[in-house]
């Protein structure tokens, strides 16, 4: 089984940087496409970022030009670097992946349309005033 656990959450002032990190562990994939996902208080899980295995990346408009998803040379570990953090940012960051590339491509994970299968348990993101 496909098994990711994030780390890198905390509570930062607005205009502050935190970068997250999701680790893939289980089963012999050498690739997959990552999401990072958050759920803030009180609303609906929303897609932040996609990033396929050929590092082909896609944002939602709320994070564009202030968040990076990036992975590592061996393809387990993904990060999101978050720069200018907003109090709209707070919310619990959840990494996910599907093993091997974006099926359908990044933009159907971006628009929602399609979704990740396995997700890591998530790492809270507080951004004060």
């Amino acid at each position: 089984a496909l098994l990711l656990a994030e780390s890198g959450g905390g509570a930062v002032e607005a205009g502050g940087s935190l970068r997250l990190s999701c680790v893939a562990s289980g089963g012999n994939w050498k690739s997959f496409c990552w999401g990072w996902y958050r759920r803030a208080p009180g609303k609906e899980r929303e897609v932040v970022a996609i990033i396929d295995r050929d590092d082909t990346t896609r944002y939602a408009d709320s994070v564009k030009g202030r968040f990076t998803i990036s992975q590592g040379p061996d393809k387990k570990t993904v990060y999101l670097q978050m720069d200018n953090l907003k109090p709209e940012d707070t919310a619990t960051y959840y990494c996910g992946a599907d093993p091997v590339y974006c099926s359908g491509g990044p933009d159907r994970f971006i628009t929602g349309y399609y979704t990740m299968d396995n997700w890591g348990k998530g790492t809270l993101v507080t951004i004060s005033p």
